[in-house]
């Protein structure tokens, strides 16, 4: 079946979620910082994934800005860089986080091609209002979904049900694109065509589906359609 919408995840596959810690290490009077922030800045998304999990499986919710709060308090404590200064300067950089290189010209070539583009995350709604208008890529895009419209973190069925119910297509029609494995394992589960990003080249997710692709970068998404 053709593909008639592609969909993204936002944080690690359009956006760099390293990029805040890296920005912030080049600053001056962040030494410390500079030494640590690749570890610092695994150990915030790792723990900000990990909270997600843990608050869908015990039912109890809260917006994905609460969530990356939490697991920045962690890893600066993890790296003894507990300073008040510091972690809000990390957290109003996570709200302009760079876009991959690749992105504009990607999504530029898909609106062209007259295709539905959307994100569909776990970031609330102002985050990823704030995301894609720092990398100017609003006008390429004809949806933001957040999570928050169900209450409940990826890779729940009833967050991938927001995209047949925005834009009414059949889930094979549909091509979800990720760079976190167990999301896109999530959305091969629940019938979507899907595309790995997996920049890292970690291995693959021992999960219930698998993707139907695994590509390096955003770049021939266009050339993906049937």
């Amino acid at each position: 079946m053709t593909i008639t919408t592609y969909v993204f995840d936002a944080y690690g596959t359009l956006f760099d979620v390293a990029a805040a810690a890296r920005v912030a290490a080049g600053e001056p009077g962040q030494e410390q910082l500079a030494e640590s922030w690749p570890k610092l800045a695994a150990d915030w998304r790792a723990k900000q994934l990990e909270y997600s999990w843990l608050r869908a499986v015990a039912g109890r919710h809260v917006d994905f800005w609460q969530v990356t709060q939490d697991g920045l308090d962690w890893a600066l404590e993890a790296a003894g860089l507990a300073e008040p200064a510091l972690r809000e300067r990390l957290l109003a950089l996570y709200w302009e986080l760079a876009a991959y290189p690749e992105v504009p010209a990607m999504l530029e070539q898909l609106k062209q091609a007259g295709h539905a583009t959307a994100i569909l995350s776990n970031g609330s709604p102002d985050m990823l209002e704030g995301a894609v208008c720092s990398a100017g890529i609003g006008g390429l895009l004809d949806a933001l979904l957040s999570v928050e419209e169900v209450g409940v973190f990826k890779p729940h069925d009833r967050v991938y049900d927001l995209i047949g119910a925005r834009f009414g297509c059949a889930r094979e029609e549909v091509l979800f694109v990720s760079s976190n494995g167990w999301d896109v394992c999530g959305a091969a589960g629940y019938g979507f065509r899907t595309a790995w990003v997996n920049r890292a080249g970690a291995p693959l997710d021992r999960l219930w589906a698998a993707p139907e692709r695994v590509l390096d970068d955003l770049t021939t998404i266009p050339e993906i359609t049937t």
